[in-house]
């Protein structure tokens, strides 16, 4: 598989379609879920009530009803795109099963532990996926707000069909620079978490996106560290890095995340934008396709430029 060859992109969302909350890790307090699903139906998207299922400890629902809920979705025609509930931690356990093959290409929208699922339908199926805001972690704070989301990014990202399109990175270039390649990423933890499985992240040739929350500085640069160490950072043209909020030093005086990722990275000789409203963020947060073709241009506050639709008509 070339590792530079752009993904099968879904089709656009758009006013009227049918938007499902899924829940592939932890469940969500049910009022947060239902300000999600305002804010979408707000947006013009139809969206059901969420499924109901058997909570069980951390997982929303049992694995056998996680992966049932996801499959059918993606297998209904009726179905549009996919938003989940919220990340927190499960999707792995949706992957112990080989997926099936599916009929079409469908918008699928998480952060946190949803990379897993991401990088496994990048890596498997080639699907390209949306890095962005959930029912209860984004779209409930609604648009432009604290804690909310880029209403820019999510509907450049999920419903532009014509031309080209750009986000304001709003971060701080720790190394300057241009670069193109595919957008690839997600959750620093999880991405560094499918080393050695059979959806292992193929970083060559690519821009890469990492973010997190709480975690030491000390836990961020073991992870980068790994990362470095099994080739992952060997061939990456531009790095991407979020807010990491909750990651304060335990002692002061002691490196911050910023000086972490300047060691370690700084040496690539590639551009490197820290401090993007990626993931876990409390600023408004950005939603980036994943697998799509796109330039990092680190100066100023960052900027990404997507020079082609991130979505078929």
């Amino acid at each position: 598989m070339n590792p530079a060859a752009p993904g099968q992109r879904p089709k656009a969302l758009r006013p009227g379609s049918a938007v499902i909350p899924f829940s592939p890790a932890s469940p969500a307090k049910a009022e947060r879920v239902a300000a999600g699903k305002r804010e979408l139906e707000r947006l013009g998207f139809c969206v059901p009530a969420p499924r109901a299922m058997h909570p069980q400890g951390y997982f929303a629902g049992s694995a056998r009803e996680r992966r049932l809920e996801l499959l059918e979705a993606l297998q209904d025609r009726a179905v549009d795109g996919l938003v989940a509930v919220r990340g927190g931690y499960g999707s792995a356990y949706l992957l112990e099963e080989p997926l099936p093959r599916f009929a079409a290409v469908k918008p699928i929208v998480g952060f946190s532990d949803l990379s897993t699922l991401e990088i496994f339908l990048w890596q498997n199926l080639r699907w390209v996926t949306f890095y962005g805001p959930m029912f209860a972690a984004g779209l409930d704070a609604g648009q432009d707000q604290a804690n909310g989301y880029d209403a820019g990014s999510f509907q450049n990202a999920l419903m532009k069909t014509d031309g080209g399109w750009s986000a304001d990175l709003r971060g701080e270039a720790l190394c300057q620079g241009s670069a193109e390649g595919l957008l690839v990423g997600g959750a620093m933890t999880l991405v560094e978490a499918t080393i050695g499985t059979a959806w292992e992240l193929d970083t060559r040739g690519a821009i890469l996106v990492l973010e997190d929350r709480a975690m030491k500085p000390y836990q961020v640069d073991r992870v980068l560290l790994h990362l470095k160490q099994a080739g992952k950072l060997e061939s990456v043209r531009g790095v991407v890095l979020g807010d990491f909020p909750e990651c304060e030093p335990p002692a002061p005086g002691s490196p911050l995340v910023r000086d972490v990722a300047l060691r370690i990275l700084g040496p690539l000789g590639i551009p490197v934008v820290f401090g993007a409203p990626v993931g876990h963020t409390a600023r408004p947060m950005l939603t980036l396709p994943l697998g799509v073709p796109a330039r990092l241009l680190a100066e100023g506050s960052g900027t990404l430029e997507f020079p082609e639709p991130s979505v078929e008509p």
